[in-house]
């Protein structure tokens, strides 16, 4: 026997349904429409089943769809103004930065410099 025909036993064929018929009304006889009814209500109530899931995932697609295309009060790619000036809050008058007191790329302190005149190179002095 090749695999072609042992796919084939598998499948009820006319006469075969007959036989089926003949000995489902042998062994359920008077309760067979009961039998058929239970069966078809449990078919009803596994397709039901199998929408009601199908609503639940169509739901929260489209509830994540609708909390995506909503406007949000605080968007959090937007980054706040930098505030340029600060003032004091008594005095009205400008607050300074701190100045660096090391080399950000060295990190070697950084000695006060005092402006030279203008003939002058920094850095060099030479006493009169």
């Amino acid at each position: 026997m090749s695999c072609i025909n042992t796919l084939a036993i598998g499948m009820p064929m006319g006469a075969e349904w007959i036989v089926i018929a003949a000995l489902g009304l042998l062994i359920f006889g008077k309760r067979l429409p009961e039998v058929g009814r239970s069966l078809s209500k449990g078919i009803v109530e596994f397709k039901k089943g199998i929408k009601g899931v199908a609503d639940e995932i169509d739901e929260s697609v489209d509830e994540a769809d609708q909390a995506a295309s909503r406007p949000r009060l605080t968007d959090q790619t937007a980054t706040p103004a930098k505030v340029d000036y600060k003032f004091d809050p008594y005095t009205g008058k400008p607050i300074e930065e701190p100045k660096p007191k090391f080399d950000p790329y060295t990190g070697k302190p950084i000695e006060a410099t005092v402006e030279a005149p203008a003939g002058e190179p920094q850095g060099e002095s030479h006493p009169a």
